[in-house]
This record gives C-alpha cells, sequence and structure tokens, in this order.
C-alpha cells in the first residue's frame, strides 16, 4: 500500500466493536447533526450528496477505459448507436479516452468538493464536545484532579479530540457509501462476468478480510502500548518541567533525564513494534489481494484467446479488481482508525460520563450576603471512609471578625477552607453563612463571595495585569493598578520594563515568593469579597517579607469576615478567636491571652516558637550565626508535635 500509514483494511466490525461503534455515533451525532445550526444541517445534506454522486464517477470510470480500449482495438463496445459507422471508428477512441479522463476529474473533483464542505461540520463537533469536555473537568471534584496527572489530562483531551475528528469525518459521510461501492463493483462484475469470478473475487476478499482483521486486531495492540508509553513519557516531562526548580536544588538532571529517556525506551520499542507489525500487515494484503488479481486476470486472458471476451474486457476486469482494491483498502483504513477512536475517545466519554461530585441541588437559590458570619456546626469529614479527618467541630466566625485555626499536619487545617468553598460535601453537619447552609446554595455564588490567600500562589502563565484581573474580569485597568497599590505591589510592578506587561512565566516562577503573594492578595482585593480566608498566606515567606505581607493582610481583612488558617503563631495574635485543632478536634480556643493564661497546647507551642526565635537572636549576637531577619521560626506543626510529646510548661507572662 502506498499510504502505509492510514491504510489497513479489515472487515466490518464484531458485534461488540459495532455496539461500541454504534454507541460512539449516538453520542456524537447532536454535535453533527446540531438542532440550533440549520447551516451545518444543509452541510451534511449537500457533502452526503456529493459524495454519492462522487461514487457513481468513480464506478463509471472503469468502463469508459474498456470502451476506449475496445475502440482503439476495432470493437465498438461502448453504449452508443450510430449510422456513421466510419465515423464512429474514427471519433470513438478520443471520445471514449476524453470520458476516461473527465470521469476521473469528475470524482477528483466531487470527492474534494465534499470534504471542503464538510469540514466546518467535522471540526464544530470537535470544538464543541472538546469544549463540553474543557468545562466538564472543571466542573468535577477536586478529589478527581488529585487522583488524575494534569499532563494525563490534557493527552486524553487532545486525543480525543482527534478521535472525535476521525469517527465524525470517516463513519458518517466514508464508511456507509464506501459500503455501497463495493457492493456496486461486485455487482457490476457478477453482471459482466461469469460465477467463476464471482467466486474468486468472494474468495480473494474473504482471505483479505480475514488476514487483515487479525493482523489489526494485533496492531491495535501494539499501538495502544505505544499510546501508553507516550502518555507516560509526556507525564513525566511535564512534571520535571514544572518543577525545574526542584530538579536544579537537588542536582537530578541526570535522573530526570533517565527517568524521560526510560520511558522514551518504552516508545521507541512499541514504535518499532507498530512498523514492523505494519510491514507484514501490508505484505500480507498485497499477496493475497496480487493472487485473486492475477487469478482473473488469467482465466480473462483465455477467455481473449478463444473469442469470448474483448481485450476491452481484459482491461475492465483489472481496472474493476482494482477498484475493489481501493474500497477494501479504505475499509480497512476506516475500520483501524475508528477502532483505535473509539479506544482514543473511550477515556474522554469516560470524563464526560462521569457525575460531578459536588452539585447544585435542583433550583439553588444564589446565596444572599447581609453581614458574611460564617458558622459550621458539628462538621464532620473525611476524604477516605476509613480515615476521619475531622470530628464534629463547631465554630464561628463572626461578620466583620477574625478568627484563626492553628494545628499540626493532619489536623484538618486546609480541609476547613476547603470545605468552605465546597470543594468537597460534608459527612455530617453543616456550614452556614448568614444563616444559610452552602450546600442548599449555587456554588458559583458561594465562591464568589470568599476571597482566598493560598499559601502556595500559583499564577498563569500571562502577565500581571492579566493575574491581578483574574479576581475581578471586568475590572478596569485603573482598578487593577490601585489594587496593586494596595497589596503594596505596584511600585515593584512599575520598575519592571514592562510593567503590568510583564509575563510571570510558568505558575508565577519569575517571581519571588513575596511578589507572588502580593499578587494574590491584589487579585483578592480586587475581588472585593465580604468573606476572606487566609490559609497559611505568609508561612513560605522570610521574616521581614512576612511582616510586608501581613500589613497588607491586615488592611485587606478590615471589616470583613476572615478565616485565618495560620502556620506562625505571630500572625494571629490579633485575632479575635484562635481555634485549636488536634486530629481532627477543636482542643482549646479562645483570644492569644486566654489561650496562654490556660497554659495548655497553644502555650506549649508558643513558648516553643518564642524559645527557638531567641536562640537564634542569641547566636547572631555571639557571632556565630549572621542576624537572619529573614529566618523563619520553626512551622506551628512541628512546635504542637513536640509539645505534644513533652509535659506542659510553665505557663508565659501574659505581657509577653
Amino acid at each position: 500500500m502506498s499510504d502505509h500509514h492510514h491504510r489497513s483494511a479489515a472487515p466490518p466490525p464484531t458485534p461488540a466493536d459495532r455496539g461500541a461503534l454504534i454507541a460512539t455515533v449516538v453520542r456524537l451525532w447532536p454535535y453533527i447533526w446540531p438542532s440550533d445550526r440549520r447551516d451545518l444541517k444543509w452541510r451534511v445534506l449537500w457533502a452526503t450528496i456529493l459524495l454519492l454522486a462522487a461514487k457513481l464517477a468513480t464506478v463509471a470510470v472503469p468502463f469508459t477505459y474498456k470502451w476506449a480500449t475496445d475502440a482503439l482495438a476495432g470493437t465498438g463496445s461502448a453504449p452508443v448507436a450510430s449510422s456513421d459507422w466510419l465515423l464512429w471508428a474514427m471519433a470513438a477512441p478520443i471520445a471514449m479516452t476524453i470520458a476516461y479522463g473527465g470521469m476521473r476529474i469528475l470524482m477528483a473533483v466531487l470527492t474534494q468538493l465534499r470534504d471542503g464542505l464538510f469540514a466546518k461540520v467535522a471540526m464544530h463537533a470537535v470544538r464543541r464536545l472538546a469544549y463540553r469536555t474543557f468545562v466538564h473537568m472543571h466542573e468535577l471534584s477536586l478529589r478527581f484532579h488529585l487522583e488524575r496527572k494534569t499532563g494525563g489530562l490534557t493527552r486524553v483531551l487532545e486525543r480525543g479530540r482527534n478521535a472525535i475528528e476521525t469517527i465524525v469525518r470517516m463513519v458518517i459521510l466514508q464508511l456507509a457509501p464506501t459500503v455501497i461501492e463495493l457492493a456496486l463493483i461486485v455487482g457490476i462484475l457478477m453482471w459482466q462476468f461469469d460465477w467463476r469470478y464471482v467466486v474468486l473475487i468472494l474468495v480473494t476478499v474473504t482471505a483479505y478480510m480475514v488476514f487483515t482483521y487479525y493482523a489489526t486486531e494485533w496492531r491495535i495492540g501494539i499501538r495502544r502500548k505505544m499510546n501508553d508509553s507516550d502518555s507516560d513519557a509526556n507525564v513525566k516531562a511535564i512534571d520535571s518541567l514544572l518543577n525545574y526548580e526542584t530538579v536544579k536544588y537537588f542536582s537530578a538532571e541526570e535522573r530526570e533525564a533517565q527517568r524521560y529517556d526510560k520511558s522514551m525506551a518504552r516508545y521507541e520499542s512499541a514504535s518499532v513494534s507498530a512498523y514492523t507489525s505494519l510491514a507484514v500487515l501490508n505484505a500480507g494484503q498485497a499477496v493475497i489481494f496480487t493472487f485473486g488479481l492475477g487469478g482473473a486476470m488469467v482465466m480473462c486472458a483465455l477467455e481473449v484467446r478463444a473469442g469470448t471476451k474483448t481485450v476491452g474486457d481484459f482491461v475492465l476486469i483489472n481496472a474493476m479488481m482494482i477498484q475493489l482494491y481501493q474500497p477494501l483498502n479504505f475499509m480497512g483504513m476506516v475500520y483501524r482508525e475508528i477502532k483505535q477512536a473509539i479506544t482514543d475517545i473511550e477515556l474522554m466519554f469516560s470524563i464526560l460520563s462521569r457525575e460531578p461530585e459536588i452539585k447544585d441541588v435542583p433550583n439553588a437559590p444564589p446565596l444572599a450576603i447581609a453581614a458574611g458570619t460564617v458558622r459550621f456546626e458539628n462538621v464532620a469529614f473525611s476524604y477516605e471512609p476509613d480515615r476521619r479527618i475531622l470530628k464534629g467541630i463547631s465554630f464561628e466566625v463572626p461578620a466583620g471578625r477574625t478568627v484563626a485555626v492553628v494545628g499540626p499536619s493532619g489536623a484538618g487545617k486546609s480541609t476547613i477552607s476547603r470545605l468552605l468553598y465546597r470543594f468537597y460535601d460534608l459527612a455530617d453537619g453543616r456550614i452556614l453563612i448568614d444563616g444559610q447552609d452552602i450546600a442548599k446554595v449555587t456554588q458559583t455564588s458561594l465562591r464568589q463571595a470568599i476571597g482566598m490567600v493560598p499559601q502556595d500562589t500559583v499564577l498563569f502563565n500571562d502577565t500581571i495585569r492579566y493575574n491581578i484581573r483574574y479576581g475581578r474580569w471586568e475590572a478596569s485597568d485603573a482598578e487593577v493598578e490601585e489594587a496593586a497599590k494596595l497589596a503594596q505591589i505596584d511600585p515593584l510592578i512599575r520598575m519592571a520594563p514592562k510593567g503590568y506587561d510583564t509575563e510571570v512565566g510558568e505558575r508565577g516562577l519569575k517571581l519571588s515568593g513575596g511578589e507572588k503573594q502580593r499578587v494574590a492578595i491584589a487579585r483578592t482585593i480586587l475581588k472585593s469579597p465580604p468573606i476572606l480566608v487566609l490559609d497559611e498566606a505568609t508561612s513560605a515567606l522570610d521574616s521581614h517579607t512576612e511582616r510586608e505581607i501581613q500589613d497588607a493582610l491586615e488592611r485587606v481583612s478590615r471589616g470583613r469576615t476572615t478565616l485565618v488558617i495560620a502556620h506562625r503563631l505571630s500572625t494571629i495574635v490579633g485575632a479575635d478567636e484562635i481555634v485549636v485543632l488536634d486530629r481532627g478536634e477543636i482542643v482549646e480556643r479562645g483570644t492569644h491571652q486566654a489561650l496562654l493564661v490556660k497554659n495548655g497546647l497553644y502555650a506549649s507551642m508558643w513558648n516553643r516558637q518564642r524559645e527557638a526565635e531567641e536562640a537564634r537572636e542569641k547566636l547572631a549576637r555571639a557571632g556565630e550565626e549572621p542576624a537572619a531577619p529573614n529566618r523563619n521560626p520553626p512551622p506551628v506543626e512541628d512546635a504542637i508535635s513536640e509539645a505534644a510529646a513533652k509535659p506542659v510548661e510553665a505557663p508565659v507572662d501574659a505581657a509577653q
């Protein structure tokens, strides 16, 4: 086969394959025949008409070839009546040759016109279904995305788009007409020649299909391995490049390269097998069909010598057999590509069929914010059934007040912010905002009312202006710049040559930690939400930057209901209430001063942090360590873990 990458024949799909194919076409049909696009429906109809006309022209080509040959040999076999036999004998060869060329041109023009007309239908279907899949991915829960690898999802989307195009273009306008063309050719051969030719053709076609079916099934398994290894290599490459700095920190370039090359070695092996199997398939198909073609031509040659057939018939049988080979070849390509497309689209459909874990209740009203009071009532939650994260916690964040939550790793601090955003539904209890259960209002209105400044700010690979404006897309440039001023980042931005049009790089890697946090704060200021969540917003920063960011956060949170997930106790001293979590339960609560007086876990944690800071200051004064205002005190979780293992220390004077 000349186009060995795209052509391999096979019989009609097996019942299981047909079921998958029919189900796929049924799911794609609304995108191919969209109810709201009359223009696309007309394109489908006209493309079908053009395709059928092209098939008729294709079938007529061998006959014009036969008639031209017979005219040249002095035998008038063309269905043309003429009283002037001399004129016919002179003009027929030229006329039939012109007709042959004209039919070939007509066949090509009609085919290309059909493809051009149908292209808009196919690509519209690709676009709409890809859009729906992309939107659906965002509708799926955080749990789904934490279980998946982003690179793998993008490959699913990419292969799914290609699979949609394959199925739309081949099944709807090519598979059925090709079956009709195959039947027409067989019927014509039965009419023009005797039963021996039909038997030979049927044996050839059957052997061709059986061989190609098993060879194609064998190749599909190899192709699937090749795709899997390709996806694995792609995921590893994306993961490594996203963690570029981490790779550099540990001088792991060679290890990452070996890891990637190991995946590519599997891809290489599978690819070699794919090309080898393709060569076997092509050779086998050529041998089988050549035997059939040779047999038919030998029989016809004997009849020509016997005088029962003309030379034109010999040419016709050759042309018709070649004509038969083309749809057979095409059918094989259609089968293989559709089978592969169904394999590729399975994951996309599985994502589309996966119901979102978090749904709005029917006729859910939007959240109505009056004051902004947030209340957790006996909230219980677990990521896995056998491991409870929160065990019936209750607390309230009064309107306009600040409540801080502290605790060791695994205590459930960040889970609280995720539940408030309704990334997960509760196992038990309720979360109320101004008395409204957040599970009974729309997710969009809930998230519009809450502003988040996370510990790890991830920025889009775009400009600073784009990332700040993300907080409120309709904001003007002046409002964006005002938000940057309030977040104390405007002077830094203006120092850059491109100012607000400075690209921040992948995940914001071109910016420092403090700059990224300021962008996140500016984004939240621009959003201007009534409720603010600070999820360990300064824990990754040095002390000097932390103080600056803390000042900005205090200005942002002034007058807003604020929930602080605290990593460092120095940042939540002024909170109206501090809630101490341990193993999913509230073990202490109160103001900073009250908790110190209580002499419990919080007091122990505070003492250990103070001791660590004083030890560093003494070392700096002794010259053993330079003064380091940018050094961080020990994390809260470390302090709590150590405090829990030691006896409670003497209370610290509240004046501290």
